[in-house]
């Protein structure tokens, strides 16, 4: 069950709902995750400062239970990342910053129980 949270400083009217399931879909396919089991909140026209510039970034947040855990999973999963969202928003590497969560089952709650007894 991938969490992810983008937050950006793009205006939020060039975030749109397509845009959303896009992502969704990427990091889905890219995780190796159902995308049903997808969450996704997307944060814009926000504040942000990145690098000592307020030019438009985006950071991310991913976390999923037993994709993101070692380096090698992470590296692969940030190449594609990457690729679609300079693809997408036309921002250059050095303005986007995904931070991976290695997430337990027992720290999602789901359906009134955790992932551990689901």
């Amino acid at each position: 069950m991938p969490l992810v949270e983008m937050q950006t400083n793009l205006p939020a009217g060039s975030v749109s709902e397509d845009f959303l399931k896009a992502l969704s879909a990427c990091i889905a396919a890219t995780l190796g995750k159902p995308e049903q089991r997808m969450h996704l909140v997307v944060n814009a026209g926000l504040q942000m400062l990145m690098g000592g510039s307020c030019s438009p970034c985006v950071m991310l947040k991913v976390g999923a239970i037993g994709v993101t855990d070692t380096a090698d999973q992470n590296k692969q999963h940030s190449a594609k990342i990457f690729e679609f969202l300079t693809r997408e928003l036309g921002l250059s590497e050095d303005r986007i910053a995904i931070n991976f969560l290695s997430v337990q089952p027992h720290q999602v709650g789901k359906k009134g129980t955790v992932m551990s007894f689901l």
